[in-house]
């Protein structure tokens, strides 16, 4: 694993403390699952960009929301 230095603002640094001693977790614990989660969401966004731009440059084509529930059988 890593070692990572990460300077936080004081009122953040103050929650963070906060709801570690709250739940009996450490601050670590929380920080993980804060970048774990986030990471994912900002990989999502730049998949998705990826693929708008390849849409618009005419790379990558489209499929109508109508035709994938026809495809898939989800037609209600």
């Amino acid at each position: 694993m890593t070692a990572v230095s990460l300077r936080l603002p004081d009122d953040l640094s103050e929650r963070l403390q906060k709801l570690a001693d709250r739940t009996g977790r450490s601050k670590t614990y929380y920080m993980l699952e804060a970048i774990n989660e986030h990471l994912e969401d900002l990989e999502d966004l730049h998949l998705a960009e990826q693929r708008l731009r390849s849409v618009r440059a005419g790379r990558t084509g489209t499929v109508a929301l109508d035709e994938v529930m026809k495809r898939y059988g989800l037609e209600s």
